[in-house]
């Protein structure tokens, strides 16, 4: 799988300060962007939070109704459909460690947290969720909120959905995550469940709780900081920590997401362009966030509509084939060097040549060791001459080989191919 990551309340301007909950576009307005996400190589569509809030979306107020500001059912059910028939998945956001303060839950806030729906904090009154005052944490060990749960998430499966994100999962306990999941797989089997996971043991979680998958913010973190600071060596050091993760799971990898400044603001060009040559040849299961793949800009501030930048509308209908940036055309490039070579996505990284701020690497099909391609990276401002296995170069900025491996220019970039 390889999904389109949208936020919808931004994508599809919504009013998120509480002022004006009317529907301006709903999420049936999404469908034009399919045929886009879908050309440039994605097969999925991970959805941010559609149901009943108050701001965000991760204030939940019902987890059974369309926010009425994304529309109604008729518009979710229009949009997975639209996605079914073009073979595209799709992923629900489901926020299930917290609801908003003014959830049906908490009418009575201290019999809900005599009945165990929720914590109670050191002054009796229920426990924000860190710090967020209108957000209040679920009591996840209660047998009553995990049949909440697990009949939340049949009931979208039931309606069409494909998958779960499951919103600060880090913030549980994985095992506490096994007999919800477990019963949600019984019924559904073939659901990919995968859990927002930011620090921690990676590989304990999804083994412990069920999940399929966790997202590698290890690799996010490694991939803009290496090229920023010129220093791949942080970058080798989380490829041998990615291959580890990819023998117990595949990873959920992107490079921008809803909680994050943006990679064209956090990688200035010319180098944003190597975060994604590094994110299409690593294995996992990668992820663009919505406008990446248009060069949108944006910063992430911590304060009180701090994530606007980052999660701006779309326009009504998307850029006509002959007007797509240089961005769209390059992800579409590699992408589908990746559709190419499928074993790509359980490969393992071998670095080869490590310097500052120069990383060669070769991906390897797992288990056999077979070279399947050679990725030879510049981050620096100087032209340099890289030793590397040989191939034929299939994708290069600045780049050419020569007798003894590939010359890269200034920011440049190579892939070379053994199996195409």
């Amino acid at each position: 799988m390889q999904w389109w990551h949208v936020y919808p309340l931004g994508a599809l301007g919504a009013d998120t300060t509480g002022q004006d909950s009317t529907c301006h576009h709903s999420l049936k307005e999404l469908i034009p962007w399919l045929d886009h996400a879908r050309d440039l190589g994605l097969n999925g569509i991970a959805l941010g939070p559609i149901f009943a809030s108050e701001l965000h979306g991760y204030d939940t107020l019902d987890y059974f109704q369309i926010d009425q500001r994304l529309g109604n059912l008729e518009d979710f059910h229009a949009l997975v459909a639209a996605a079914h028939e073009r073979g595209m998945k799709v992923m629900l956001d489901g926020v299930f460690n917290h609801i908003s303060r003014n959830h049906p839950l908490l009418e009575d806030p201290a019999q809900a947290i005599e009945n165990g729906l929720v914590h109670a904090d050191n002054t009796g009154q229920p426990r924000a969720f860190e710090g967020h005052g209108q957000l209040i944490e679920l009591k996840h060990s209660s047998p009553a909120v995990q049949d909440l749960i697990v009949e939340i998430m049949t009931h979208w499966l039931s309606m069409g959905a494909d998958a779960w994100r499951l919103d600060a999962a880090y913030t549980l306990a994985p095992e506490l995550w096994k007999p919800i999941l477990g019963r949600v797989k019984e019924r559904y089997p073939d659901v990919y469940i995968m859990g927002e996971v930011i620090h921690g043991d990676y590989i304990h979680t999804v083994t412990a709780s069920g999940m399929d998958a966790v997202t590698e913010y290890e690799l996010w973190k490694a991939i803009w900081s290496s090229l920023n600071d010129q220093n791949m060596h942080e970058l080798a050091w989380t490829l041998k920590r990615h291959n580890e993760f990819t023998e117990a799971f595949l990873p959920y990898t992107f490079v921008g997401n809803h909680d994050v400044t943006r990679i064209a603001t956090q990688v200035p060009a010319p180098l944003t362009d190597l975060t994604y040559v590094i994110l299409t040849t690593v294995s996992g299961t990668p992820a663009i966030y919505y406008g990446d793949e248009l060069d949108w800009t944006g910063h992430k501030e911590e304060r009180f509509g701090g994530d606007d930048a980052i999660r701006a509308a779309l326009p009504p209908f998307p850029p006509a084939p002959a007007e797509r940036p240089d961005s769209y055309r390059l992800l579409q490039h590699l992408l589908s060097i990746r559709r190419r070579v499928p074993e790509l996505i359980h490969s393992r990284t071998r670095p080869i040549a490590v310097d500052g701020p120069v990383i060669a690497y070769v991906c390897e099909s797992n288990p056999e060791g077979r070279p399947l391609l050679t990725v030879a990276l510049n981050s620096g401002e100087n032209a340099v001459d890289v030793e590397c296995e040989g191939g034929n170069l299939i994708a290069h900025r600045d780049a050419h080989q020569n007798a003894d491996g590939i010359h890269l220019g200034p920011a440049g970039w190579a892939i070379l191919a053994h199996t195409i």
